[in-house]
C-alpha cells in the first residue's frame, strides 16, 4: 500500500487539492455546503466549477467557497465536443463564451480553465490546428488581462507526450498566453487500458514528467494535472483499493513536482477521495 504525504512542494506557498463541481451542485446550497464540510475536513482547498450560465443560487454559493477560503476556478467548456472550423474562427462565438467568463470573474474566480479548447476528432492532421486553437487562447487572455483572473487550459493526457496536430493542442504553442495548464492524466484514458489502470502511480507519472521534458524540465506555466476517482474501464475493487488508487495518483503528481492536483467525478460524487484523504490523516504532513 502507498502511503501519500500531502505538503507544499519547496517554493510554492501552498499545494492545490481540488475536486470538480458541476453548476447544478453549485446551485444547491444543502449539497454545496455539504462537499465544502467535507472538502475542509479533509485537505481539499480549491473548487474547479461549471460556469454554464448565469444564475442567482450560482452566484450566491460561489461566495460560500471565499467565505471558506477554498480556491473558486471557472470551467468554461468552449467548443463542446470539440470545435468546428466555423467556430474555431467565429470571434461571434468566442464573445458568448466570453461572457461567461467575464461573469465567473465577477464572481471572484481566481482563475478561467479552459475546455474543450480544442478541434473535434473528425479534423484533419495540421500543424496548423494548434495555431488556430492559440488564436482563441489569445482572445480569452487578452481580454481577462482587463482583470487578476488568471487563465489555464485543460489539455487531453496524450499532450503530455507532444502535440495532437488534430485537436490541435500543443502545450509548446500554448504557454506563452497561458497561467497554468490541466492535463486529464485519467489512467483509465490510456491504450491499453487495463494495463494503464493497474498502474496508475507509473501511468501519471510518466506523463507529467515527460510534459516537463518537453521543456527542459523547467515549467513556464504551474502544473495541476487531473485524475480520476474511479475508472471507468476497469474495476477497482474493494474500498481499501480504490484508497491506494487514489493515493497512487496523488503520489505520482506530487513525486513529479506538478503544483497540485484536480480530482474528477462528473457526479460529483467524492466519498472515495474524502475517505481515503480522512484514513490516512495521521500520516499526512
Amino acid at each position: 500500500m502507498v502511503l501519500l504525504l500531502l505538503f507544499p512542494i519547496e517554493g510554492l506557498s501552498e499545494f492545490i487539492r481540488g475536486i470538480y463541481i458541476t453548476q447544478p451542485t453549485m446551485e444547491s446550497t444543502k449539497n454545496i455546503n455539504h462537499i465544502i464540510k467535507r472538502a475542509k475536513e479533509t485537505g481539499i482547498n480549491t473548487f474547479v466549477v461549471d460556469v454554464e450560465r448565469v444564475s442567482k443560487s450560482y452566484a450566491t454559493n460561489t461566495q460560500l467557497l471565499q467565505q471558506n477560503n477554498i480556491h473558486y476556478i471557472a470551467r468554461l467548456v468552449v467548443f463542446p465536443k470539440g470545435g468546428t472550423q466555423a467556430q474555431i474562427s467565429s470571434e461571434a462565438y468566442w464573445e458568448k463564451k466570453y461572457v461567461l467568463a467575464a461573469y465567473a470573474a465577477s464572481l471572484g474566480a481566481e482563475m478561467i480553465q479552459l475546455d474543450y479548447i480544442r478541434y473535434n476528432t473528425k479534423r484533419v492532421k495540421s500543424q496548423e490546428n494548434a495555431k488556430n486553437i492559440l488564436k482563441v487562447i489569445e482572445y480569452f487572455r487578452q481580454k481577462l488581462s482587463q482583470s487578476n483572473t488568471k487563465l489555464q487550459v485543460a489539455v487531453f493526457g496524450e499532450v503530455s507526450f507532444g502535440p495532437s496536430m488534430v485537436i490541435g493542442q500543443d502545450v509548446k504553442e500554448f504557454y506563452s498566453s497561458i497561467d497554468s495548464v490541466a492535463p486529464m492524466v485519467y489512467p483509465s484514458h490510456y491504450f491499453p487500458y487495463v494495463y494503464h489502470s493497474k498502474r496508475p502511480y507509473e501511468t501519471i507519472y510518466t506523463s507529467l514528467t515527460t510534459l516537463r521534458g518537453q521543456f527542459n524540465n523547467v515549467l513556464p506555466f504551474k502544473l495541476y494535472p487531473y485524475i480520476e476517482v474511479s475508472n471507468v474501464r476497469y474495476r477497482i475493487g474493494s474500498a481499501t483499493n480504490k484508497m491506494i488508487y487514489i493515493f497512487n495518483q496523488i503520489k505520482a503528481v506530487q513525486d513529479s513536482g506538478a503544483d497540485g492536483w484536480y480530482a474528477w467525478s462528473p457526479q460529483n460524487k467524492y466519498n472515495n477521495l474524502f475517505n481515503a484523504l480522512e484514513y490516512y490523516k495521521k500520516e499526512l504532513h
